[in-house]
């Protein structure tokens, strides 16, 4: 089993609504697919139609069997939903030996089940985040195209760094993701090819970006799979292409 985190240590950059994409492609594409929301504000189970008051991501991380949490949603990939109890588990893990490792050693167990794993994350540095990389093969980092977008990476390869020297030596960036991107303006053209000779410095992948679109808002609204409610929509147009390359990469 592949395990994807999306993952940004800044809010509002198209985490969510990636992690969602790359789960609901993977499905539709034969892959056999489970989403594991690691966001105390549960924003991925909502959109999933997914019930926050069933044992979810909380009760993974303390051990309980991925099978035993999976949500089945209609026309969507397996859920493992989250809860407000996650936002407690800072505090709770803080004292506990290998707390870093107790994702992994979950879905470890689940090998069998599916294909890949997509895992959303809280927009900050922790417990969750760092469980969330430990247990991964690849991290997407997706962000706006703006002033402050090569700091959120550097940010973010930062603790990529850390994690791979302390707890998971195998974990590759698939790739810098731009997400709601217009290229209506030369500042906007500007600031991309500034953030691809950033990446390009750091060694990284500047994924091909993402169109700002109402179709995902609508998508997300109806909680439905944004290829299938629109898959002739610029924003599902340009995520199947950058979705294609991290899973091929």
């Amino acid at each position: 089993m592949t395990i994807i985190t999306v993952a940004s240590q800044k809010g509002g950059t198209g985490k969510t609504t990636t992690a969602a994409a790359v789960s609901c492609w993977a499905m539709e594409h034969g892959l056999k697919t489970v989403v594991v929301d690691l966001d105390p504000q549960a924003s991925l189970t909502h959109i999933f139609g997914g019930d926050g008051n069933v044992p979810g991501a909380y009760e993974l991380l303390k051990g309980t069997p991925a099978e035993q949490l999976v949500q089945s949603c209609d026309g969507l990939p397996d859920l493992i939903s989250a809860s407000l109890q996650l936002a407690g588990t800072e505090s709770e893990f803080s004292t506990k030996l290998g707390r870093d490792f107790f994702l992994k050693k979950s879905l470890a167990s689940a090998t069998g089940r599916w294909d890949l794993a997509v895992i959303d994350t809280p927009p900050m540095l922790g417990t969750l985040l760092v469980n969330a990389l430990t247990a991964s093969d690849k991290v997407i980092i997706p962000l706006q195209v703006d002033t402050f977008a090569a700091q959120a990476v550097y940010q973010l390869i930062g603790t990529v760094e850390q994690v791979r020297e302390y707890c998971n030596q195998g974990l590759n960036v698939a790739g810098v993701l731009p997400t709601r991107y217009s290229n209506r303006t030369v500042l906007a053209r500007d600031l991309l090819e500034d953030l691809r000779e950033k990446c390009g410095t750091l060694g990284l992948s500047l994924l091909p970006s993402i169109s700002e679109g109402v179709a995902v808002r609508e998508s997300q609204t109806m909680q439905q799979s944004l290829f299938t409610y629109a898959p002739k929509s610029k924003p599902a147009q340009d995520y199947a292409v950058a979705i294609q390359q991290i899973l091929e990469g």
